[in-house]
């Protein structure tokens, strides 16, 4: 990665990532809400299990190789869309993806004055960060840690897990972040696909839980 890059951009690309920006991410926790419930998550040494599976076989993966192929010039951003949706495993999910992205591209069309459409979480980020001078592998490695960062805010508060306890657990996964952008943005459409099963169901499942905090 090239160490030329520009710092007005990565203060854009950190303000749309940052826990304030209005996406409503708070109010999603990708089937872990399911996995609290029925204890399959229950301390920080399961919570780094849970979700080192997610982000190296499941939406992890999936949104680094998505997000990937968005930031490429001339990439046809309306195929990506129609992908992302149709790669969604569950209701919950695709409406996780296609609110959080239209409220991310609704915000920055307000900045910006940009025309964005609404689409899926990592494809609304792609075509919005396009223009920005910077490398791949770091928008991606911030959008992993964003979304892996709002997991483990979940988990700190109905596991319930110290503070300290789940900003370990995100250190921890710094490697996984930075390997796994490194690995998505080199990769092809063809590297798609993975296996999580566990958080698939859990959101599935979700969707009929008697009692519910969040959206997902």
């Amino acid at each position: 990665m090239s160490d030329a890059f520009s710092h007005a951009d990565l203060l854009s690309l950190t303000q749309w990532l940052s826990p304030a920006f209005p996406t409503g991410a708070f109010a999603y926790s990708h089937g872990l809400e399911r996995a609290i419930a029925t204890q399959s998550l229950r301390d920080a040494a399961t919570l780094e299990d849970w979700l080192t599976g997610i982000l190296l076989h499941g939406a992890g993966w999936q949104d680094a190789v998505l997000l990937s192929q968005a930031l490429t010039p001339g990439a046809d951003i309306d195929a990506l869309d129609d992908l992302a949706r149709a790669l969604a495993p569950s209701a919950e999910r695709l409406k996780e993806t296609l609110d959080q992205g239209a409220a991310l591209a609704r915000t920055i069309a307000g900045i910006t004055g940009r025309n964005l459409l609404t689409r899926p979480l990592p494809v609304a980020l792609g075509e919005a960060a396009q223009g920005l001078d910077l490398p791949k592998p770091m928008v991606i490695s911030l959008y992993l840690q964003g979304f892996a960062s709002n997991l483990v805010t979940v988990a700190v508060r109905h596991v319930p897990l110290g503070q300290t306890e789940g900003q370990t657990v995100l250190a921890q996964l710094a490697p996984v972040l930075t390997a796994l952008a490194e690995s998505a943005a080199e990769a092809t459409l063809d590297d798609l696909g993975g296996a999580a099963l566990a958080a698939d169901l859990a959101a599935f499942e979700h969707e009929t839980q008697d009692v519910r905090i969040f959206r997902t």
